[in-house]
């Protein structure tokens, strides 16, 4: 094993509920652009739109160029001009959300721990955030986006999670092995299918997310203590 790929929100930064962010975020977003003359009710429907639109990219254009495109269809191409505007929300007003968020200190000691002993550092973060916003989210935790070597944003992915072809692009993007990689979340679905690739994983259970159905028994899994524990006992190969 030579790198660890980690997510990000549940994982690396605790959140009691994603509904809960999710609210928070669309709350201050939509009374952000309600200033520019938005209605808030169909921005936020077509920011949904725009958002699964990423989710069943298909790898021919980027997640942002994916999203503006679908975004700008309904609600007029004059808002394809209004990037510098989001991004002024993401640095000023997205904190809002961050009070449905918490810190755990393990996340920074685990990080540490990993650069220390030598392996390879990755952030793959379903990418449906521009930079700004996910930069903002790593800091949150307690981290710098400069902690890892990269990091998956809307800007330079073209696939989302649980699409295998998003773990496959990170392996091509950084010159990877999966077999030398284990991948590390909190969502059986979005995060554990990483294993489909060849990568070993890793299930976080403080903020698991899970389906009625699923088995976690069959992944190697624990707290962020335990994983702390697991970190401390790895050995570069």
């Amino acid at each position: 094993m030579k790198t660890f790929i980690f997510d990000l929100d549940g994982t690396l930064l605790p959140m009691e509920s994603q509904e809960q962010f999710i609210e928070a975020y669309f709350k201050a977003l939509s009374l952000k652009m309600s200033t520019y003359g938005l209605n808030p009710q169909d921005f936020i429907k077509a920011v949904w739109t725009g958002t699964m639109a990423m989710i069943d990219n298909d790898g021919s254009k980027t997640n942002k160029d994916r999203f503006w495109e679908v975004f700008s269809k309904i609600m007029g191409e004059e808002v394809s001009n209004m990037e510098e505007e989001f991004e002024d929300f993401y640095r000023n007003d997205f904190i809002a959300a961050k009070a449905t968020t918490s810190v755990n200190p393990l996340a920074k000691e685990c990080i540490d721990r990993i650069k220390e002993k030598g392996y390879r550092l990755i952030l793959a973060t379903n990418p449906l955030f521009p930079q700004v916003a996910t930069h903002a989210r790593v800091r949150w935790a307690g981290l710098e986006p400069e902690d890892f070597e990269y990091i998956t944003t809307y800007e330079n992915s073209s696939y989302c999670k649980p699409n295998l072809k998003y773990y496959e692009e990170i392996l091509k993007v950084c010159k990877l092995e999966a077999k030398d990689c284990i991948m590390v979340g909190n969502d059986v679905k979005e995060d554990m299918c990483a294993e489909e690739v060849g990568m070993q994983t890793y299930l976080l259970t403080d903020c698991l997310i899970k389906s009625m159905d699923d088995d976690i028994n069959r992944y190697r899994k624990g707290s962020f203590k335990e994983f702390y524990e697991f970190v401390l006992a790895c050995d570069k190969v």
